[in-house]
């Protein structure tokens, strides 16, 4: 059996003309989008695996939530001032 592959627009030659005429030109490096996750503080991030009983996972899930925020982000905070308070 031939599997079928998806119907696709055809490029037009004028797009691919036009493609290949911007790449002969060059890119301003500095303009392309960036790719990866963004930088967290001063480097690259550490991941940190932990783990949590099913109450507090969902305290953590609804927190997140109501901030409209990421839970790695309520972590990151709660961890902050826990630190700055432990002194």
């Amino acid at each position: 059996m031939t599997e079928k592959l998806p119907a696709h627009d055809p490029l037009l030659e004028e797009q691919i003309a036009a493609w290949a005429d911007e790449a002969e030109r060059g890119y301003d490096v500095a303009a392309l989008k960036r790719r990866g996750r963004p930088r967290i503080g001063s480097g690259v991030a550490q991941v940190s695996a932990i783990r949590l009983d099913p109450e507090l996972d969902a305290a953590l899930t609804e927190r997140a939530e109501a901030e409209n925020v990421s839970r790695s982000e309520v972590v990151r905070s709660a961890l902050r001032s826990w630190l700055s308070n432990a002194s």
